[in-house]
C-alpha cells in the first residue's frame, strides 16, 4: 500500500503561480512513475503531468506544457508540481497518483495505469 497526501492548493488570481506537493509514505517511492492529474466540476479526471523514477524523464498535456512542471525528490518521498502563469480553464482539483509498474521510457498519462491516488488538493484561478 502506499499513501498520498496533497498540499498546496489555493486561490490565485490568473496569472499567478503555485506550488503544489504530493508527499507518500507506505511504498517504495523510489520504484514508482508519479503523475498528476485534474478534475474539474462536471469533467472526467484528466492528465496534467508525469515524471519517472528518477526524474530524467517528464511529461506534460499539451494545455499545460511550458506553464507547468513536475520534479520529485526521492530522499523525501515527495513529488511537486510547480505551476506558473495559471489561467482560470486550470481550476480543478489536483490529484497525485503512484504507477508502481511502470511500463517504457515514457511516463504514462493514462489514469487507469496508476495504482493510488491522492483525496486531491483545491486549485482555484480568478480571471
Amino acid at each position: 500500500q502506499m499513501q498520498l497526501v496533497e498540499s498546496g492548493g489555493g486561490l490565485v488570481q490568473a496569472g499567478g503561480s503555485l506550488r503544489l506537493s504530493c508527499a507518500t509514505s507506505g511504498r517504495t517511492f523510489i520504484s514508482c512513475t508519479m503523475g498528476w492529474f485534474r478534475q474539474a466540476p462536471g469533467k472526467e479526471r484528466e492528465f496534467v503531468a508525469a515524471i519517472n523514477w528518477s526524474g530524467g524523464t517528464t511529461y506534460y498535456a499539451d494545455s499545460v506544457k511550458g506553464r507547468f512542471t513536475i520534479s520529485r525528490d526521492n530522499t523525501k518521498n515527495t513529488v511537486y508540481l510547480q505551476m506558473n502563469s495559471l489561467k482560470p480553464e486550470d481550476t480543478a482539483l489536483y490529484y497525485c497518483a503512484a504507477d508502481r509498474n511502470p511500463r517504457g521510457a515514457t511516463p504514462s498519462s493514462t489514469k487507469g495505469r496508476y495504482d493510488y491516488w491522492g483525496r486531491g488538493t483545491q486549485v482555484t484561478v480568478s480571471s
